[in-house]
């Protein structure tokens, strides 16, 4: 049963179960057929630096080479992002690492490099490099088997880098529904001028949501995983869980869910499920206003577009660290 036609009752039960696994360390099918191939998950309730660390080295052989860290550095001051001391005690176990980020296409001081490079000294993204990826122009990369997009344009340095480590605060969003490491790679990647809008227009209408918009950023984000190919791990860090993306600032509204932990994989669509199910899995009153954004955004339509294109797998095995 795919994601989107499951109904909110059989979503909250694979939550529950979920939920369950992860405190027995056990094995948890997730929205698929139960024959379907499992993915291992890992899990931390430990949300601190040392849990990122400890977490991380669970996907790091998967990475090599000159390594691309992509999160959200955030708007000016924003509240809600990873903390910077978490990711500058990550960094020494990441091969050649670099944080990457491209400029934005809604109204912020991202949409310019130069704005961007002050938002980052003001946020204290000064530890490392900082590579924004479209300073200088964009590249194209192929969307094999888009039906909306044939191509996406994405940053133009991220070519100078051999593997991407995507590490994702996992929240809301006002038009995905939820903000998982598909959005981070998808949406993260493409250039603030040209990327950024051939995910968001649908024909004369820029910021067009609803399902077509998920699919359009799924393609997207197949454009990345095809392209870096094996050379790619996931962390999702359930923290914050605001309804509202980073792209929000200082106007995201406060948190209602209660902190979870951290997720990591290296299959994209599982990361990104058993981060919903976790949520689904909390109780009403905790996740009424996180599930209200991603069901009225048909936010559930990410995990199943990604499934119907090959992105991974949506059964997962959560193993507890």
């Amino acid at each position: 049963m795919s994601a989107s036609d499951m109904t909110r009752r059989h979503f909250l039960k694979a939550g529950s179960l979920t939920l369950g696994a992860c405190m027995a360390g056990g094995i948890m099918p997730a929205a698929a057929a139960a024959a379907e191939d499992k993915a291992t998950v890992f899990f931390t309730r430990d949300l601190s630096a040392a849990g990122l660390c400890r977490i991380y080295e669970r996907v790091a052989s998967a990475l090599s080479g000159k390594v691309a860290v992509k999160l959200h550095t955030g708007e000016p001051k924003g509240p809600n992002i990873l903390p910077r001391e978490w990711v500058k005690a990550l960094l020494p176990h990441v091969p050649q690492p670099t944080i990457v980020e491209c400029n934005v296409l809604y109204p912020s001081p991202r949409q310019t490099t130069e704005g961007h490079r002050e938002t980052l000294r003001i946020n204290g993204w000064d530890f490392c490099p900082v590579d924004i990826m479209d300073a200088e122009g964009d590249a194209m990369l192929p969307v094999k088997g888009g039906k909306h997009l044939k191509e996406l344009a994405v940053g133009k340095h991220l070519l100078d880098y051999d593997s991407l480590l995507v590490l994702t605060h996992f929240k809301g969003h006002i038009m995905g529904g939820f903000g998982g490491s598909l959005k981070n790679i998808a949406i993260g990647c493409a250039s603030g001028e040209t990327g950024k809008e051939q995910l968001h227009r649908e024909g004369e209408q820029l910021w067009a949501g609803g399902p077509r918009f998920m699919e359009r950023m799924v393609e997207g984000g197949k454009a990345i995983v095809d392209h870096f190919g094996p050379r790619m791990a996931y962390i999702n860090v359930l923290r914050n869980l605001s309804v509202d993306c980073d792209c929000a600032g200082t106007g995201a509204a406060p948190a209602t869910a209660p902190d979870i932990g951290i997720l990591a994989s290296t299959d994209l669509l599982a990361v990104d499920q058993a981060s919903v199910d976790m949520v689904y899995a909390l109780p009403e009153a905790q996740r009424r206003d996180l599930v209200e954004r991603i069901e009225s955004r048909s936010g559930l339509r990410q995990l199943e577009y990604m499934r119907e294109m090959g992105m991974g797998r949506s059964a997962y095995e959560i193993v507890t660290i």
